[in-house]
């Protein structure tokens, strides 16, 4: 695995030394310069060490330095910040690049009771005579730190945020970490306010840094690196807790029928509307679909659905998922997720906790994660340094139940076709990315159903037999799209190959809009519809473009080569070749927009509609979901539109059936910061 060093700065005693801050053009000689104090990190992803920080502090100046590199690529940072004597910063400037390559160049500062800040998301100034903490947007992880120590300094209440909200610190646990030279005595912090969920921070008895957690990702003080795995499963717990109670909450479980009242049902055989009817679910089945109503009877739970349309559940057919990501899928009306990767033990624990309903999520089909061994292996799934281990994990992933198999970059494409004949053989079928230096083709002759990512099919046509895809390079090559002949021969027998193989497609199209069309200051659209609801960080990150622009001609060149993909799905729809819509981005509203591209690519919204619904349960072998009919699962939800005619209209749900259990997104959404879009329908519950 490659690993980038990663230099990051630790802000600790002068932040309450009460001396006067020091910059780097003062002229005081070296004598009277405060101490200079260093500390080490290290980075870890699922537990493999993949960068390094480092933190130099003189008095109130720090210097951070911060980087890693995982599954070929990451980002790196540099950052000097300047306290006041009370610790607030007041001076701020980061300068690096984001994971996917796009330029930092951060500033904030405080002058004459004015504070002022440029981001890739644009400037801003604002009066800061309340003292607030400035909530940066590409910082190094130890910037959670910085705010976490200034609203403990201030007393530990709800502390007042540029550009916006609130920062909330909150402690969870105390704990001791067994370090190299010794033991250590913690507290481990929730930090709210900034994003969708709270972040995790450590700090020492000293309210001293520690290191950032998550349940995938560590970033822990140079010596504390064995204690990645206990910290990172005490977060995961925590998390399950928070959403344990969110889903306490808002889940409405009925003992009597259900009758949604006055909606119209999407018909996927039809791809048109029904007449308004009510449709009664007891449980998890449809047991009956009747006129409407005039009015709720005593025996029947009566859900007013005032006219809208009833739409069976989406697919994401390309998630990661976890905790977060399962409960907002569910809230956008992403009833199914096929994850494509993911630790066994991680995925079988969060389907058993969905089932009991003790979290809200959707219906999971599983995917095991099969990569190879190089210097760009992704830390996810399992690894194989061999053929022979690779058939062993393809036998282990049978046996647990697995759907499929999905096999990675650094995979050793001369394994391939024993690989899909034992998968096949025992029931899974095979997708995946085309390993580095093999072409699409190779990879449908050794027995691949289903080929994953655009570019992944792309690149081989327009890449020397010598170019590496492990790298940043499967993203930024795609600018040589712009070149490409669609009608050549190298194209053609491609796209035949998979008609002729019943190949189905993953293109991921959202995410390659997302970093094409990206850019700094300018709300990507693939989030145009739904932003202002978020909070106002989830705001800033999507005017902060994923992937480096350098001038005009490359800006031209990576918005050319985003149509060039569009062309091609087109002619795969044509060619009949099955396009299946995942997003890789977290599903939810990222999976409406993904749909919403599969009409620019020829569909209509009924047909998209029916692409995310229907044709998935079926490709899945989900016969009992896809579709609202009498028997069948009670699996959908209400919008007030009619998508048919707008697909825009599903995201605005009023109300998701699923596994026997109601929601309304607008209980839910205040929970994560979201302005809600909808009322709670009118329900009436018998005596």
């Amino acid at each position: 695995m490659r690993k980038l060093i990663v230099l990051l700065t630790l802000t600790g005693i002068a932040a309450c030394s009460g001396e006067a801050p020091v910059s780097s053009d003062t002229t005081a000689s070296q004598s009277q310069q405060p101490p200079v104090e260093t500390a080490s990190y290290n980075v870890l992803f699922g537990g493999t060490d993949v960068g390094d920080m480092t933190i130099s502090q003189s008095g109130t100046l720090i210097d951070i330095r911060y980087g890693f590199s995982n599954n070929g690529r990451g980002a790196s940072s540099e950052e000097t910040l300047l306290l006041s004597e009370a610790g607030l910063p007041i001076s701020w400037k980061i300068t690096g690049k984001t994971t996917f390559g796009n330029q930092v160049n951060e500033t904030y500062e405080v002058k004459d009771g004015q504070a002022s800040w440029t981001s890739d998301a644009g400037s801003g100034e604002a009066d800061a005579s309340n003292k607030p903490i400035y909530i940066a947007q590409n910082p190094s992880p130890y910037a959670l730190y910085t705010y976490a120590k200034t609203v403990l300094d201030a007393g530990g209440e709800p502390y007042p945020a540029l550009p916006a909200g609130q920062v909330t610190v909150t402690p969870k646990e105390s704990l001791t970490l067994q370090g190299k030279d010794g033991k250590l005595a913690v507290t481990l912090y929730a930090v709210g306010g900034i994003n969708l969920n709270p972040s995790y921070i450590l700090l020492d008895e000293q309210q001293q840094y520690v290191g950032t957690v998550s349940p995938r990702f560590a970033l822990l003080k140079a010596g504390f690196e064995d204690e990645d795995s206990r910290l990172r499963e005490l977060t995961a717990t925590l998390n399950t807790q928070r959403y344990e109670d969110i889903a306490s909450n808002v889940t409405h479980e009925y003992e009597q029928p259900v009758r949604i009242n006055n909606v119209r049902i999407f018909d996927p055989k039809s791809l048109s509307l029904t007449d308004p009817v009510s449709v009664v679910m007891t449980g998890d089945t449809i047991t009956a679909i009747e006129d409407v109503r005039s009015a709720p009877s005593d025996d029947e739970v009566f859900i007013e659905g005032e006219g809208g349309t009833l739409v069976a559940g989406l697919y994401d057919m390309h998630g990661h998922v976890g905790d977060n990501q399962a409960i907002m899928n569910v809230m956008a009306g992403v009833t199914g997720i096929r994850d494509m990767g993911n630790e066994d033990d991680v995925l079988s624990d969060l389907i058993d906790k969905i089932d009991r309903g003790v979290l809200i999520g959707p219906t999971i089909t599983k995917s095991g994660f099969i990569e190879g061994v190089s210097e760009f292996s992704a830390a996810t799934g399992e690894l194989a340094d061999s053929k022979e281990k690779a058939l062993e994990l393809v036998r282990n992933y049978a046996e647990k139940g697995y759907w499929q198999i999905k096999i990675y970059n650094s995979m050793n494409g001369d394994w391939v076709e024993d690989m899909a004949a034992e998968a096949h053989r025992l029931g899974m079928r095979v997708a995946g990315h085309v390993p580095a230096f093999y072409r699409a083709d190779q990879m449908i002759e050794a027995g691949y159903d289903e080929l994953t990512h655009i570019n992944q099919i792309m690149l081989g046509w327009v890449l020397g037999p010598e170019e590496d895809t492990r790298t940043l390079f499967r993203i930024t090559g795609m600018k040589r799209f712009v070149d490409l002949d669609l009608n050549s021969d190298k194209v053609q027998h491609t796209l035949k190959l998979m008609a002729d193989n019943n190949i189905a497609h993953d293109p991921t199209a959202v995410i390659h809009e997302y970093a094409m069309t990206g850019r700094n200051g300018i709300t990507n659209f693939a989030v145009r519809d739904y932003i202002d609801h978020m909070p106002i960080s989830v705001q800033r990150s999507a005017k902060s473009a994923m992937l480096n622009v350098a001038d005009e001609a490359e800006d031209e060149a990576y918005l050319a080569a985003y149509q060039k993909i569009l062309d091609t799905l087109a002619l795969m729809h044509e060619r009949g070749i099955l396009l299946v819509p995942g997003t890789d981005m977290g599903g939810a509203f990222y999976l409406h927009r993904e749909l919403e591209l599969f009409e620019k690519i020829g569909m209509t919204a009924a047909e998209a509609l029916r692409r995310g619904s229907y044709d998935m349960a079926q490709y899945l072998g989900h016969t009992e979901r896809g579709s609202i009919e009498v028997g069948k699962q009670a699996d959908f939800f209400l919008v007030p539109g009619d998508p048919t005619e707008d697909l825009k209209a599903i995201k605005t749900i009023a109300m998701v059936a699923t596994q026997g259990r109601i929601y309304f997104p607008t209980e839910v959404y205040p929970s994560f910061g979201i302005q809600p879009f909808t009322e709670v329908p009118e329900v009436h519950i018998p005596d």
